[in-house]
């Protein structure tokens, strides 16, 4: 690592002297010539007769439910109760107590019951035979 560091040289005190950060002045211009700094954020709106207010000047703290600041805080906490809360709880107990797909639980129970059958009966636990070869119904060389 110290070799790949090497490769900067000269450079390194310079690059770690000089912080990334930008700093933009946010005071009046003192003189006459004025200044390229941004002293606010939003552009100032024109001054008309009868504008619409935004929601954010009025209650700071608007969360877009409603006009009304205690209305709106009501609405808000409902609406993430419902949709975090609940949505999260019942949503996740439905996924959890979903059957069991593709029946991989049963199949497994179903083949211990069949060995502990074989088992008890005294049979090999495999057959050679898949099917039954008593109940299979062959045609003879004279029928084809």
């Amino acid at each position: 690592m110290l070799t790949r560091l090497s490769r900067f040289g000269p450079a390194l005190p310079r690059l770690l002297s000089n912080s990334p950060a930008r700093f933009i002045s946010q005071s009046k211009p003192a003189g006459a010539a004025g200044s390229t700094a941004v002293t606010e954020l939003h552009p100032a709106a024109e001054k008309t007769g009868h504008s619409e207010v935004s929601p954010y000047v009025k209650n700071p703290d608007y969360h877009g439910f409603s006009s009304d600041p205690v209305v709106d805080e009501w609405n808000m906490r409902v609406g993430f109760f419902f949709g975090i809360s609940v949505a999260l709880v019942i949503g996740g107990t439905f996924i959890h107590y979903l059957p069991d797909h593709g029946m991989r639980q049963w199949a497994r129970r179903e083949a211990e019951r069949v060995v502990q059958q074989r088992e008890e009966e005294g049979l090999p636990l495999i057959d050679q035979n898949y099917y039954d070869p008593h109940k299979i119904v062959l045609t003879t060389a004279g029928e084809e």
